[in-house]
């Protein structure tokens, strides 16, 4: 039986104190409360983001007591759509680098015979946009996403970008176990291996804050690198 909203939302967040609230205001004027709910998954955020989470009205709270990764919040959003038959899913950062405006655009391209429509940051950049990326996040995407289209054949700009549409009964047939950043290598492997019909559509390339990084060894530019290699090679973090 299908569930009577037929969109979810799933937005995986770890300490957004800063940015959650405005988000989900500006998220419930633009989407259709008639068919979208939305999700979000706080991976077990130190800061305000719970406390501010409770307080915003007709939004699903999933929490995990501890930090379980990027990866893992999206799995486990996934799980949730599946387990409740939403027949799409919509997800999308929280730091103002998806911009809300554009979630119609992904409910409304995903209606049609793709199973995973993709958010490119690059599809339609301009040589003079280029200079607004941080230049090692550019080139390690470059180079993965190359590595991506020579094993799956797709014809990707950006597979890492976390704005992204599904049908959530084709992600009843991956297997997806990566926890961390790395998970996106893991899911296109995966879109490959089942066949499945994909097509990016261009979204704005946003970066509000040049500091933010991912608090971690990957911090550095050739672990990230490294680790990405091991997901494409079959490892896991």
């Amino acid at each position: 039986m299908a569930n009577k909203k037929e969109y979810i939302i799933i937005i995986p967040i770890y300490n957004e104190e800063q940015h959650i609230l405005t988000v989900c205001q500006k998220m419930k004027k633009i989407i259709d409360k008639k068919v979208m709910d939305i999700l979000v998954i706080n991976d077990g955020s130190t800061d305000k983001t719970l406390t501010i989470l409770k307080g915003i009205k007709n939004i699903n709270i999933l929490s995990h007591k501890v930090n379980l990764g990027y990866g893992q919040s999206l799995i486990n959003g996934f799980h949730y759509a599946i387990k409740r038959n939403y027949r799409y899913i919509i997800t999308m950062d929280c730091d103002w680098q998806h911009d809300p405006d554009q979630i119609m655009h992904f409910a409304q391209a995903i209606r049609g015979h793709w199973d995973i429509i993709s958010g490119s940051r690059y599809l339609t950049l301009s040589p003079a946009k280029k200079k607004d990326v941080p230049q090692d996040r550019f080139t390690i995407n470059k180079k993965i996403t190359r590595k991506i289209n020579k094993i799956t054949g797709f014809h990707l700009t950006d597979s890492f970008c976390g704005f992204k549409a599904y049908k959530v009964n084709i992600l009843k047939k991956l297997e997806l176990t990566e926890p961390g950043y790395g998970m996106p290598i893991q899911l296109w492997l995966e879109a490959g291996k089942h066949n499945l019909k994909v097509r990016e559509i261009p979204v704005d390339l946003i970066y509000l804050d040049y500091s933010r990084n991912f608090h971690n060894r990957f911090t550095h530019a050739k672990e990230r690198y490294k680790y990405y290699l091991r997901i494409l090679k079959g490892g896991k973090e």
